[in-house]
């Protein structure tokens, strides 16, 4: 089988898991482009692109139904486009990104089991100032890496007691979508480029997102 095809199903597969935790896939779509040995210079951008078009159709339906919180997003927003831009524009060699992504992807599999087991529900006060670090911190991790920030983003809010698991969840996508767009913006002006699976891939992945926003 063509390694296209092969890419495309394992992302396919990937995404409808990855859906249901309100999560992108940033982290899975690294996982495999690594395994099928894409270039790093590919690697981050393709990733990022995938990024934005999952997490920009669950945006558009979560907003539709008016459930986004847009004021609380703006100040996380306000830093992390900023720092993914930036974080994007660094650019790594085979061996450093290769070693990069991998302890992100481990750093991520453990807030994602801890996002798991959580359960506090209070919300505490946030500074705008706290706010703003949280932004900019997920925001450089999610440029320089080509994970969307969602899956560092969802267990500090609520660890932090910041939301409830159901509000972090909701804002993932969106913050997910504007980190990615602006990393993606920050990488291509550096002379990475898409690869060729990142078109081709997203054909069996559209059907799976309202699983995912139905979780929410």
């Amino acid at each position: 089988m063509d390694n296209t095809v092969i890419v495309a199903i394992a992302i396919g597969v990937v995404s409808v898991i990855y859906s249901a935790a309100g999560q992108a896939g940033g982290t899975a779509f690294l996982a495999v482009m690594g395994l099928a040995a894409f270039p790093s210079l590919e690697m981050r951008p393709t990733a990022l692109f995938l990024n934005i078009v999952a997490a920009g159709y669950a945006t558009w339906r979560l907003n539709r139904h008016d459930l986004i919180d847009w004021r609380f997003l703006a100040n996380l927003a306000v830093s992390s486009v900023v720092f993914s831009f930036i974080g994007g524009l660094i650019a790594f060699g085979q061996e450093a990104y290769s070693m990069i992504t991998g302890l992100l992807l481990v750093v991520a599999a453990v807030l994602m089991i801890r996002q798991r087991v959580e359960t506090r529900d209070e919300q505490r006060h946030r500074s705008q100032w706290a706010t703003i670090g949280v932004g900019a911190v997920t925001g450089i991790l999610s440029g320089v890496s080509g994970i969307g920030g969602g899956v560092f983003l969802v267990p500090l809010l609520i660890t932090l007691g910041w939301c409830t698991p159901r509000k972090a969840a909701i804002l993932s996508p969106p913050f997910i979508l504007i980190n990615s767009a602006s990393g993606l913006a920050g990488a291509l002006s550096t002379g990475q480029v898409l690869g060729a699976n990142a078109f081709f891939s997203q054909s069996p992945r559209l059907p799976e997102r309202p699983l995912g926003l139905r979780s929410v």
